[in-house]
């Protein structure tokens, strides 16, 4: 039990985190919002990548970001913020 414990606060820096809200300052990004207020508070990303479906059929963008020495990745569907994650 004790290993497990100590296993897991070792990965805990290495792990990713789901986040609802990022701050940009004063200013706060929020699931739901649209992809023109993610380029608003953060610029255009460094990467975009397509998210596709089992059929090939285009179903979103990946967009990731280099901010404060962590890794932001948006997944956008239909013009709106889907999910904000942000791992080291």
């Amino acid at each position: 039990m004790r290993r497990l414990v100590v296993l897991s606060a070792l990965l805990l820096p290495f792990s990713a985190m789901a986040l609802d809200t990022l701050r940009f300052g004063s200013r706060v990004l929020a699931v739901g919002d649209s992809s023109a207020k993610l380029i608003e508070l953060a610029g255009q990303p460094a990467i975009k990548d397509p998210i596709e479906t089992k059929e090939g059929g285009r179903e979103g963008e990946r967009w990731q970001y280099s901010r404060d020495g962590k890794t932001l990745t948006v997944v956008i569907k239909n013009g709106k913020v889907e999910s904000i994650d942000e791992s080291r």
